[in-house]
């Protein structure tokens, strides 16, 4: 059983990674603004599909891995709170790209818009890492099935990602517009999020030592 309050703090947690620039976003936003919502959300099913082939990597790897090696949570504690610090500094560093000035992108028939979704997310380093490093910090071999629990906060990722990215893909031209004549807000965006991404590295860093 996963404790409400870690379950909070992972889907904020997922919230703020699938809110965060990364090659998911990019490529649903700039294939939305050049070929319609329509292909925009067959896109967005392949990249689902991507996200269920992390979760099933993630939940059956972790399970085996943190029962055999005690310290393989301690490495991947460490590696989590890098990697959220690199994601604060891709946020703050100057000259961060907003994902809604988009690439220019040719039409493509549905079964490649599928295929492209699909390998944008299975290729995607920031979802990987997220699945490797982020993910383990919510599971607990003292609140019983390991496995129940990845399977559980993953389908909590996904559905999160899902209905985000269907949201910004339905009004991605509207997005690109309002960005494009206020872009000040853009920033404002970017600091919030670097300074959360900043916070939850000081709290993984800070976590006391689990025990199995």
């Amino acid at each position: 059983m996963i404790d409400p309050h870690d379950w909070l703090l992972f889907a904020g947690t997922a919230l703020l990674m699938v809110l965060t620039p990364g090659p998911n976003m990019l490529y649903l936003v700039s294939r939305s603004l050049c070929q319609g919502p329509r292909a925009g959300s067959l896109s967005l099913l392949g990249v689902v599909c991507g996200f269920l082939f992390h979760m099933g990597a993630a939940a059956f790897g972790l399970t085996a891995l943190l029962a055999a090696v005690p310290l393989a949570y301690e490495a991947l504690r460490w590696a989590g709170a890098a990697y959220l610090v690199w994601l604060a500094w891709q946020a703050l560093r100057p000259g961060a790209r907003s994902p809604f000035e988009p690439l220019a992108l040719t039409p493509d028939s549905p079964r490649r818009l599928f295929a492209m979704g699909f390998l944008t997310n299975l290729l995607n380093p920031k979802i990987a890492i997220f699945y490797l490093a982020i993910f383990p910090q919510f599971v607990s071999a003292a609140r019983g099935s390991t496995l129940l629990q990845s399977l559980s906060l993953g389908a909590t990722q996904i559905a999160i990602s899902f209905v985000v990215n269907l949201a910004i893909v339905l009004a991605a031209g509207r997005l690109a517009a309002w960005f494009a004549r206020h872009r000040r807000w853009w920033g404002v965006q970017r600091y919030l999020m670097g300074s959360v991404f900043a916070a939850l590295a000081l709290r993984l860093a800070l976590e006391p030592r689990r025990t199995a």
